[in-house]
């Protein structure tokens, strides 16, 4: 049988293959993942796979990844010539959760396609508003929301808002995400009704050189 790397670096083949660059052809980036998702056994073999990585696998997986105030974001995939990377996101019990970014009202700088794989989660779309002046969410709209189980599958462009609420105890989603299309991303409480810019780090190095 074979490792869940190897099914990882099928999975990196079949969007290689997509025709075209990733970022425009995002819907077919999304039914080459579906397809891979739902092959048996995932679970048992991504464990195996995780279980046998060596300290220095384990280090560099541990280096890309990172916690967020909902969920821990594991990059289980990403070589640099490519124009997307594989992600594992655990969620944390609900009660740990912190006001944060999944639970806001949000965009991304990047094209997603996710699998819940276990639990489930309550996942909300929505129009929004952008002041014309800061170019921050000015209000928002609900379109739909719905709860989510295992096995629910889909994907979200780097202009769409959505939110995810309320997530179950051991939901844990599988993601490609592409590289980002977007210096910034975007986010609205809705219980304050502000918005905010989010920049990342690694793109704030010109604003931090003329700031000393």
């Amino acid at each position: 049988m074979p490792t869940r790397l190897h099914v990882l670096a099928e999975l990196a083949s079949a969007v290689r293959c997509v025709n075209g660059p990733i970022v425009d052809h995002w819907s077919e980036v999304n039914r080459q993942f579906q397809d891979w998702v739902g092959q048996p056994g995932l679970r048992a073999e991504l464990k195996s796979y995780l279980s046998d990585l060596s300290s220095a696998e384990f280090a560099a997986l541990i280096g890309r990844s990172r916690e967020t105030t909902t969920h821990f974001a594991w990059c289980l995939f990403a070589e640099a010539d490519d124009p997307f990377s594989v992600w594992l996101h655990e969620y944390k019990p609900q009660r740990d959760w912190r006001e944060g970014y999944a639970d806001s009202v949000h965009n991304h700088r990047y094209h997603f396609c996710t699998n819940i794989i276990s639990g489930a989660y309550t996942h909300e779309r929505f129009a929004a508003e952008l002041d014309a002046t800061t170019n921050l969410i000015s209000a928002v709209r609900l379109l739909r929301g719905t709860v989510c189980p295992a096995g629910t599958g889909g994907f979200l462009l780097a202009d769409e808002f959505h939110r995810i609420p309320a997530a179950e105890d051991g939901t844990m989603t599988l993601l490609v995400k592409s590289r980002e299309v977007r210096a910034w991303s975007l986010s609205y409480d809705p219980m304050t009704h502000r918005g905010y810019r989010h920049i990342p780090v690694e793109n704030r190095l010109d604003d931090l050189v003329g700031r000393l």
